[in-house]
C-alpha cells in the first residue's frame, strides 16, 4: 500500500485531535467518504484508539504529532499505516523508515522543505499553512514542484480547495467529533469537486 499515493488521490487527511469518540468520528466521516484519518498522539489514548481504527480495515490511519523514535515504534504496534509529524527529526524518520513506514514531517520554508524531502519523506507536511497561506503554497511549489505538500494548520473546510488549487497534493482538516464531522466532511468534498 502506497500511503502517499493514497494521500494525493483522496487529497484529504481528516485530522482528529482529542476526539471525544474516535471510532465514532471515523464512522461519521467514512459514511461521507472520507477514508485516511490522522490520530494525533497529543490526543487522550491515541494509540488505543488508533487501535481500534486500524483494526476496521477500511480506513487508513496516521500516527500524528510523531516526535520520538520511540513513538514511531507504539504507532507501528497500534498498527498506524504512517506517521505525521510536526517539524522534521532525522532520527524519527530514521525509525520510521526501519519500519518501512512512510514518514510525512513537517516543514515552513523551502530550506526545512528540501531538506525533508531529500531525507526521505514520503510526503511534506507544511505547516502552519496558516502562515502563508495558498500564495505562499503556489510560491514554494515554482523551485519545488517535485515534492508533494499536504498543507495542515489553518487549512478548513471553507478554504482547502485553495490550498488545493495552488499546488497541495493533500490537505489535512481538523474534525472535532461525531455530530460535525458528517456535514463537515461532505461539504469538504464538494467545495473540493467543484473547484
Amino acid at each position: 500500500m502506497d500511503v502517499a499515493a493514497l494521500i494525493c488521490d483522496q487529497r484529504v487527511v481528516a485530522v482528529l485531535r482529542g476526539p471525544r469518540d474516535a471510532a465514532e468520528a471515523v464512522d461519521a466521516l467514512v459514511g461521507a467518504g472520507l477514508s485516511i484519518v490522522e490520530i494525533t498522539l497529543d490526543s487522550p489514548d491515541a494509540l488505543a484508539q488508533i487501535e481500534v481504527v486500524a483494526a476496521r480495515g477500511d480506513v487508513t490511519i496516521l500516527a500524528g504529532t510523531v516526535r520520538t523514535p520511540e513513538q514511531v515504534d507504539e504507532a507501528v504496534a497500534a498498527g498506524a499505516a504512517g506517521v505525521v509529524c510536526p517539524a522534521f527529526a532525522g532520527a524519527v524518520a530514521a525509525r520510521a523508515h526501519h519500519h518501512g513506514l512512510p514518514v510525512i514531517p513537517g516543514a515552513l520554508t523551502p530550506t526545512e522543505i528540501e531538506g525533508a524531502w531529500r531525507a526521505g519523506a514520503a510526503m511534506v507536511k507544511l505547516f502552519p499553512a496558516r502562515l502563508g497561506g495558498p500564495e505562499y503554497v503556489a510560491d514554494v511549489l515554482k523551485p519545488l514542484a517535485d515534492v508533494r505538500l499536504l498543507c495542515t494548520g489553518g487549512v478548513t473546510v471553507e478554504n482547502a480547495a485553495d490550498y488545493l488549487a495552488a499546488g497541495a497534493a493533500a490537505v489535512g482538516v481538523s474534525f472535532r467529533d461525531a455530530e460535525t464531522a458528517a456535514d463537515d466532511a461532505a461539504r469538504l468534498l464538494a467545495a473540493i469537486a467543484s473547484a
